[in-house]
């Protein structure tokens, strides 16, 4: 029986209507490329979680470690580029990463769209309370007068705690022993021991150590102090040409549609900026960094040469 054309017309809009709608619910993974519990994987379920209320449409975090972020960043990119698979990244992979991992399969610009950049923080330079040095210039001179025969842990190679560590040793003109950690746990575990002397951390992972006692802090390796510890000074301020202000972004696959991307980013900095997100992010000691996807790429790309030039020059490789 042939429908009326008014009955026909609404029976299309609700066709429509429906396809619409299962398009829509199509849910979004974020690959975080580390196990859960760090603070990519905290500001990932966040993040999802806030997109997942605003857009109706669920929001699923699969961690994909291995590699110092490798085995996740491949997935990332080797996603379909239509919006339903992006990652949270820290700077490391997409800026060190490239210069460490000569068959890696990835490029970091080609084949990967940014979205925006998430929060920032610095790392903090903490000593056993052994070390004779409550501050940065006590601390080169003490550094100087004993040679290599102070080590500096960090939670790997390549990680962001080890090239802070090449770089004050570039910076300062100085020669400090690196010793690995398979994480940032052991690592911590051994300074307070005072099985190593020194290393570079999070802020908000070393802060309830600095707090209690264990461990002094030193300085920060960003531009200005942070909020959350503004006795801290940067250590920038004594070793001219010392800066790392690491960051936390968002990605997809290279050749997603220009107005996928535009809603991404619109929907992330919206969750981002959040209290539920960002009270969490102040309180651990980051602050609120979004950015353009342009902006990004700029960042990406200005850093890795950064990056590049420390690997070459300190001759540092993975095995």
């Amino acid at each position: 029986m042939k429908l009326p054309m008014s009955r026909r017309l609404f029976v299309a809009l609700a066709a429509t209507a429906l396809t619409a709608t299962a398009q829509a619910a199509d849910p979004i993974t974020i690959i975080v490329p580390y196990p859960p519990g760090g603070l990519s994987d905290t500001l990932a379920r966040l993040t999802g979680k806030v997109m997942s209320q605003n857009m109706n449409v669920p929001v699923i975090v699969e961690n994909r470690p291995g590699a110092n972020g490798v085995l996740g960043l491949q997935g990332i990119a080797r996603a379909k580029p239509d919006g339903t698979v992006i990652g949270m990244v820290p700077a490391s992979v997409m800026t060190v990463n490239p210069s460490l991992y000569k068959n890696m399969n990835v490029d970091t610009l080609r084949d990967i769209t940014p979205l925006t950049l998430a929060i920032t923080l610095p790392n903090v330079l903490v000593v056993n309370p052994s070390v004779p040095a409550k501050n940065m210039d006590e601390l080169l001179a003490y550094l100087r007068q004993s040679g290599n025969k102070v080590s500096y842990g960090s939670m790997g190679t390549g990680s962001s705690a080890h090239l802070n560590g090449e770089l004050l040793s570039r910076s300062a003109q100085l020669q400090i022993t690196h010793v690995p950690y398979k994480g940032s746990g052991p690592a911590m575990q051994d300074l307070v021991a005072g099985n190593i002397q020194m290393a570079f951390e999070n802020l908000p992972v070393a802060l309830p150590m600095i707090q209690s006692g264990k461990l002094r802090a030193i300085g920060v390796t960003s531009t200005n102090s942070s909020a959350q510890a503004p006795d801290i000074p940067p250590i920038g301020k004594s070793v001219p040409g010392f800066v790392d202000n690491i960051w936390f972004g968002f990605i997809a696959p290279a050749g997603l549609p220009p107005a996928v991307e535009k809603k991404l980013n619109e929907e992330l900095i919206r969750a981002i900026r959040s209290e539920e997100v960002s009270s969490v992010m102040l309180a651990r000691g980051a602050s609120i960094t979004t950015s353009t996807p342009e902006q990004m790429r700029q960042v990406v790309t200005a850093d890795r040469e950064k990056w590049a030039n420390l690997v070459r020059e300190r001759n540092i490789s993975v095995e």
